[in-house]
């Protein structure tokens, strides 16, 4: 049997992605600014998968600016709000547990002279938003926080952290990365009051290289590609056509049956959790979103178990798919304290919609054979 968990890396596509990513590149091939039929066709896949996305924000289509995924959606809100608002300030709030993609990105701000402060978390790797309210300064211009974490599945109070940053001062952007929580939680970027707000395609069924940011109307930010003028003059360069055709699909597969799936989808992660915590010296780190679980497999090192689990069909992750080919201890863990025993003994499933409880019997059946020789020979 095959068990594939590891769904927060990425996902497979839908059939209907395939096919209309394959109709695009095979039949209306043609260049989105081209004046020509061929190029009015693509631009009309464009508009189509803004249409789409859109609808599943709760936004309106011009607020949308494709990206080739959720790293340059990250990259774009944040270096997009510190070029665009440099003489206000040059300080930015974020949190421990970002994604690499945003910690990163704050690092190089700070090449630039900008600063920034990170937040720390509590055991459950969940922000306190008066911690945020506390560290806005005069010359705070941003605050970035993501909506779902990416290694244990904490849901960030993002309206809350908003709402008290507002308070303090309306005028700094929230930036919000839903990269972990599209297409897995509601994300209203009106209800949660962000000004951006960064999402992926292959995250939900859609291929890579697919993304977007949503730009609030009104929000100022400067592009970081410069040309042609393309994405409304915030993003040059001949538009992915295939790739945003097949995102727009996916949105809308994703969100189809919405709650069912995701009732589906947190059942065989409570059944899941219920298993493997029977087993001795198995913790769990699991935050609330509904499809990730982040388990400890005391005695056992994460490389381990994870090549040892893959050589029986079942596929997981250490860490984050951006940063687990990493030997130095992840970040997220590290912020909530975990023990040394357990920081190197994490594994992370991520649960998709094709995934059943026979799956996880199987995985249960695996580990409870194996975790007994793996701790045996670890200790040798």
């Amino acid at each position: 049997m095959e068990a594939y968990f590891d769904n927060s890396a990425t996902t497979k596509v839908y059939p209907a992605v395939k096919d209309i990513m394959i109709k695009v590149m095979e039949e209306d091939y043609g260049n989105p600014s081209s004046l020509h039929m061929k190029g009015v066709e693509a631009e009309r896949y464009i508009k189509k998968a803004q249409e789409c996305v859109a609808k599943t924000l709760h936004c309106k289509p011009e607020e949308l600016i494709f990206t080739s995924g959720g790293t340059e959606s990250n990259n774009l809100a944040l270096i997009g709000t510190a070029l665009a608002k440099r003489r206000l300030g040059k300080h930015i709030i974020s949190t421990e547990i970002e994604h690499a993609s945003v910690h990163a990105t704050l690092d190089f701000l700070k090449s630039l002279g900008f600063e920034y402060t990170l937040i720390g978390t509590d055991e459950h790797g969940v922000i306190d938003p008066a911690e945020v309210a506390n560290a806005v300064r005069e010359d705070t211009i941003l605050v970035s926080c993501m909506h779902v974490n990416n290694e244990i599945g904490a849901i960030e109070p993002v309206a809350e952290i908003a709402a008290a940053v507002k308070q303090k001062n309306p005028d700094i952007y929230m930036h919000v990365d839903a990269i972990q929580a599209y297409g897995k939680i509601p994300v209203n970027p009106a209800k949660i009051g962000a000004d951006l707000v960064s999402i992926s395609g292959h995250k939900v069924h859609g291929p890579k290289g697919s993304g977007a940011l949503f730009v609030k109307k009104g929000v100022l930010i400067r592009p970081i590609i410069y040309g042609g003028g393309q994405g409304n003059g915030m993003r040059s360069g001949t538009e992915n056509v295939p790739a945003i055709a097949g995102f727009g699909v996916a949105a809308e597969e994703s969100f189809r049956d919405f709650d069912k799936k995701i009732e589906t989808i947190r059942g065989v992660k409570d059944y899941l959790r219920e298993k493997l915590t029977s087993l001795p010296d198995v913790y769990d780190n699991s935050g609330d979103a509904p499809h990730i679980a982040s388990f400890s497999f005391v005695g056992v090192r994460s490389e381990v178990m994870l090549h040892a689990l893959e050589d029986r069909g079942i596929y997981t992750s250490s860490g984050s798919a951006c940063s687990s080919h990493k030997r130095a201890a992840s970040s997220v863990l590290t912020a909530i304290k975990l023990p040394k025993e357990r920081l190197e003994s994490t594994l992370r499933f991520s649960i998709g919609e094709d995934n059943t409880k026979e799956q996880v019997d199987y995985i249960f059946d695996v580990i409870s054979e194996m975790l007994p020789i793996l701790r045996q020979f670890t200790r040798k």
